[in-house]
């Protein structure tokens, strides 16, 4: 006890003890480098960067952090100290996802983050993310709160700048042969320099998301061409690929019974691998920087009865849409439900469509039936059929073979959902009725170390972009034979043409049911 007391009064002796800002601001980048640049080392490595390469890495993060550390302490000082504190801390948290999940920190991820509600955030983290938080981010933290500092002058701030700088610049022109590689590296080299990645991707994200939130470019006119009755389910599947699908040739039998409701799986491959991209893609005419009117505002613009409903989120404003209905308004409508899963979808389905006083109507029910890492708490108890199943949320941990099960439990359910969906089509009378599912992106389960989605598009592995595309029709309408793989895009256009509207920027090449077109 005696010994504990004296190295406790050391300790505070030492944190009283004024440190030169400099060697304060020294210490904290190089802990800074060490301690959070393991995966940055190792994706240099992997990407067959020299030694030149890597040296001039780690120089760059000391000295970098050094600089912006100093200029936080010296201009700062209380101020500067809190927001390295908390920038320690997520270190530690940005960390701990990059080394479980294999993520990288890109601007798209960083949407993922703010997009994330508490009741899924929290499914994140366990034992391990304690002590990453604690260990390498309140410690730390404290540390740097509470250690005192010399300042010195002016002159000595003013020279310490100017040399760091030229560290800098000199370390970049010595790497100028070195472009090529940095170019075809960058995202990922970039999403995991701490705490640039997640700082700057983080206000591009906010600057993204601000220009979507503006007013919609408005799409042309629309025209309903008939009178006929039409009603189409558009089913949104979420974390859902196809290789898992055993009506695209998967060995287990994960559809069980769709296999009987002659529906036709069409090959897909998605336009994004994180849900906000993604939705707003299988809701767009075409892939544009722009923001245009998504597919349920212009159809409710044009006359066409809309009814959204949703157990997940991140689809983009919709402003046209009157009858937009979360999980909590679905069991308000229909008490007897059970709101915990998926199925809060099928309540009083049929008499929403049979109630529509309008000819033509579109339903988007947005599921989140096969989102990681609690793979096992998306579906009943009773469809736990491939065991044993995982239940931890650090996937990295987990034995694949129960990650497998635990996924593959959430596709027979979707077979479950997707049946149960037709069948109440098919019990409507006098409606031509026609179901589309498809999933925003698809998953990885540990292929190359990687899990769950958002690894950019341009280098996402299949697993996240191959996505399952299923349609089924009451009339038995053929589809188009000359489509080998269709997307998001084809989403939009095929709704168009089945329920006869007419509009300018109708794409007949995008449309599955235009046949001999």
């Amino acid at each position: 006890m005696e010994k504990i007391s004296k190295v406790l009064l050391s300790l505070r002796h030492q944190l009283h003890r004024p440190i030169d800002v400099a060697l304060f601001s020294f210490v904290v980048s190089l802990f800074t480098a060490i301690a959070y640049h393991a995966p940055l080392m190792r994706a240099i490595i992997g990407g067959e960067g020299s030694w030149l390469i890597i040296g001039s890495f780690v120089v760059l993060l000391v000295v970098v952090n050094f600089f912006i550390s100093y200029l936080l302490l010296y201009l700062g000082r209380m101020v500067g100290r809190v927001m390295m504190a908390l920038l320690t801390v997520g270190n530690a948290l940005a960390l701990y996802f990059i080394d479980t999940y294999e993520v990288l920190l890109t601007r798209q991820m960083m949407g993922n983050v703010f997009n994330t509600r508490y009741s899924e955030a929290s499914s994140y983290f366990g034992l391990d993310a304690a002590l990453y938080l604690l260990i390498l981010g309140v410690v730390p933290a404290i540390y740097i709160l509470l250690r005192r500092a010399d300042y010195g002058t002016l002159r000595r701030f003013a020279l310490s700048v100017v040399t760091s700088v030229i560290v800098v610049v000199g370390v970049v022109a010595a790497n100028m042969n070195s472009v090529l590689w940095v170019d075809r590296h960058a995202t990922t080299v970039g999403s995991l320099v701490l705490p640039w990645s997640y700082v700057v991707n983080s206000v591009r994200q906010y600057n993204h998301m601000q220009m979507l939130n503006r007013k919609p470019i408005m799409l042309p006119e629309a025209t309903i061409i008939d009178d006929e009755r039409d009603v189409v389910v558009l089913v949104i599947g979420e974390s859902a690929r196809s290789a898992n699908f055993s009506l695209y040739g998967y060995e287990r039998e994960t559809n069980p019974l769709l296999k009987g409701d002659s529906v036709v799986a069409l090959r897909a491959r998605a336009s994004a691998t994180y849900t906000t991209e993604g939705v707003k893609a299988i809701l767009s005419h075409k892939r544009v920087k722009e923001y245009y009117e998504p597919l349920p505002d212009y159809l409710a613009r044009a006359g066409v009865d809309v009814l959204w409903r949703t157990t997940n989120w991140g689809e983009p404003p919709l402003h046209a849409v009157e009858r937009y209905h979360k999980a909590r308004d679905i069991e308000r409508l229909y008490p007897d439900v059970d709101a915990k899963y998926d199925e809060v979808h099928l309540a009083g389905l049929g008499q929403e469509i049979r109630r529509s006083a309008q000819a033509k109507q579109l339903i988007v029910l947005h599921t989140t039936t096969s989102h990681g890492p609690e793979y096992d708490k998306r579906y009943p108890a009773t469809f736990r059929c491939f065991t044993p199943v995982c239940t931890t949320v650090e996937m990295s941990k987990a034995d694949r073979r129960e990650l497998i099960n635990a996924y593959d439990n959430t596709i027979l359910y979707t077979d479950y959902l997707l049946h149960s969906v037709i069948e109440v089509l098919r019990s409507v009378e006098g409606v031509r009725a026609t179901m589309i599912y498809v999933s925003d992106h698809g998953e990885s389960l540990g292929e190359d170390n990687l899990y769950m989605h958002g690894v950019p598009l341009d280098m996402a592995p299949r697993e996240q972009t191959d996505i399952p595309f299923i349609v089924w029709t009451s009339d038995g309408a053929p589809l188009r034979d000359d489509l080998a793989l269709v997307g998001h895009y084809h989403v939009f256009h095929s709704i168009l043409g089945r329920l006869a509207i007419d509009s300018p920027i109708y794409d007949a090449s995008r449309d599955i049911f235009a046949c001999g077109e």
